[in-house]
């Protein structure tokens, strides 16, 4: 199992000394809601960005009890390239060999420690969060989305579909009829054109169960 940290567009860190034990903290994210009479209420709204965590040290002098291998960075400059990759705001991909853990993080942490009795050893905690990828369009790539994709007509249809013969409830109206089938009421006018000799003289006198023909 090896450590390994490695920047896409610059060098790679191999962890000369595999920590001990590594931590993945998982969370629920929540948003909290106070309703009346009924105090604060919990709504899950997904999972939170999970934080691995470990700790090791660089060693000075390569000893083959414990190191990776020999050609050992200096403890002094490993660090500065941790914190250079935390100060860059960019992600780092982590691969812990042998596990599922290969992914971007970011390095939100890490504590340096220097003990008594090992000159030159630089001891380290890293925080580590996963990094997700957003992306964000233009309103330029936003139109030309849509016009890829027909413009109005990927748009959710919510008119009823035009029907052959309608069935007059109660409360209804040509006009109501008119808006209901095809979004627009004034074309009640065609209806009654269309039904004249079912409905009579006067278009406002329709009665439930009245069957009209509707026009394409």
């Amino acid at each position: 199992m090896d450590f390994i940290l490695s920047d896409p567009e610059g060098p790679e860190l191999q962890l000369p000394v595999n920590p001990e034990e590594v931590t993945i903290r998982r969370e629920k994210q929540y948003e909290t809601v106070d309703i009346i009479n009924l105090g604060e209420i919990d709504f899950p709204t997904g999972e939170k960005v999970k934080d691995i965590t470990f700790s090791s040290f660089f060693p000075m002098e390569y000893d083959p009890s414990f190191c990776r291998y020999s050609d050992l960075p200096d403890p002094q400059q490993a660090m500065n390239r941790l914190t250079a990759w935390m100060i860059s705001r960019k992600p780092v991909r982590l691969n812990i060999t042998g596990t599922i853990i290969n992914v971007p993080v970011l390095i939100s942490a890490h504590t340096s420690v220097f003990k008594g009795g090992y000159p030159g050893d630089v001891y380290y905690d890293l925080t580590c969060r996963t990094w997700r990828e957003i992306k964000v369009r233009t309103a330029a790539e936003a139109a030309a989305s849509l016009s890829s994709t027909g413009g109005l007509k990927a748009q959710r249809q919510d008119l009823k579909p035009v029907a052959g013969e309608y069935k007059v409830k109660s409360g209804d109206t040509l006009w109501a009829i008119a808006k209901l089938n095809y979004g627009d009421g004034s074309r009640w006018k065609d209806i009654y054109s269309n039904n004249k000799k079912i409905i009579g003289p006067d278009p406002d006198l329709i009665y439930p169960g009245m069957k009209l023909v509707m026009p394409k």
